[in-house]
């Protein structure tokens, strides 16, 4: 039997891969190839504003209005993270996670490499080749960076790999109500998923213990990017609200579906293509109201909690079309993430939406 609580933390897992014979690269978020990485030679520790980074040696390559994943992200690795990985990854997921590749490649010289990946924006046939050409791209830098040339072996094992973490990460959720964590909890379970080795990762689900899921209050859907801070989701359950099912960066929107093909490029790429509607691929306004609408209906959900970081353009873009489609109550909030605590303001936004959605019962 395991528990979150005693899963491998970051600079453990740093140890068990380097024990394989595998580089490290720090991922930032959060689109990106696992098999292909692992083919590589690499394990990928994804870089989500650390609490640890300071406020400020980040931000001042940026400009005000840079979320703090960038801003973290920027200042963990200068204030030392680049010590502790062999290369860093950097996928354009935004055009602010696009400058702080931008930042680093030209303003930073004593780093390890520094690597991008342009997905494309939407879901044509062109896209595929175009993706497997960029994905190509990234390998032949994982080589330059260190890696290896992958055999048909190496993708084989990858493959195994990867797949039966994400098969683990879809079992998890499946078995969310019968498991005896808080959403708390539950989301360090599916928060692991960033850092862990897939092996490790796949263990930790597995050995979880069935049991009936502490669900407080009114059931509600998170969306956003990621359920940061995790005391946020202690004040969601104070105020008379659980999360019932969610749509986040950090959740289902990198719950890509098994994909098959004889070239593993191909394979990669259309997985990708396939995966869910997601604001950080500029998907149509209507599929993403859909997708949410379908959600609801399918959850039960009363209303939707959106969290972002602020000045989070992939996610605002969306909000106007999403207030008018949706047949429940959406309250919007924004936090900087990376551990920090949740104002008194923000709790009481919070349960002042929860009393609006016991009123509408």
């Amino acid at each position: 039997m395991t528990s979150v609580h005693t899963a491998p933390g970051r600079l453990q897992t740093v140890d068990r891969a380097r024990d394989q014979g595998l580089k490290i690269l720090g991922a930032l978020p959060y689109h990106y190839p696992r098999a292909l990485v692992r083919a590589h030679g690499f394990h990928p520790i994804e870089i989500w504003a650390p609490s640890s980074a300071g406020p400020d040696s980040g931000a001042v390559h940026f400009q005000a209005y840079a979320c703090s994943i960038v801003t973290k992200g920027a200042a963990f690795l200068l204030d030392g993270g680049f010590d502790a990985v062999d290369a860093v990854l950097v996928p354009h997921g935004c055009d602010a996670l696009q400058g702080l590749g931008s930042v680093l490649l030209d303003f930073v010289s004593d780093r390890p490499p520094v690597l991008t990946l342009y997905a494309p924006r939407t879901r044509r046939p062109v896209d595929l080749d175009y993706l497997v050409a960029e994905y190509q791209r990234l390998g032949e830098a994982l080589v330059a960076a260190g890696g290896t040339e992958p055999t048909d072996a190496a993708w084989t094992a990858a493959f195994e790999a990867e797949d039966a973490a994400d098969e683990a990460l879809r079992d998890l959720y499946s078995r969310r109500a019968h498991l005896p964590l808080t959403d708390r909890e539950f989301y360090a379970a599916v928060r692991a998923r960033e850092y862990l080795l897939p092996e490790d990762f796949t263990q930790l689900v597995a050995g979880l213990p069935d049991g009936e899921a502490p669900r407080p209050g009114l059931p509600i859907l998170l969306s956003g990017i990621a359920a940061d801070p995790p005391d946020l989701l202690d004040v969601v359950n104070d105020a008379g609200a659980h999360v019932i099912a969610d749509d986040l960066s950090t959740g289902t929107r990198r719950m890509l579906p098994g994909a098959t093909d004889d070239d593993p490029w191909r394979r990669l790429a259309r997985a990708y293509l396939e995966g869910p509607v997601d604001p950080t691929r500029a998907d149509p306004l209507r599929d993403r109201v859909q997708r949410l609408r379908d959600l609801v209906q399918a959850t039960g959900a009363r209303g939707v909690l959106v969290v972002a970081p602020p000045f989070c353009e992939p996610e605002q873009f969306y909000l106007p079309a999403l207030r008018k489609g949706l047949d429940v109550p959406l309250l919007f909030v924004e936090h900087e993430g990376g551990g920090g605590d949740v104002d008194g303001q923000l709790v009481g936004r919070i349960e002042a939406f929860v009393e609006t959605l016991e009123g509408a019962r």
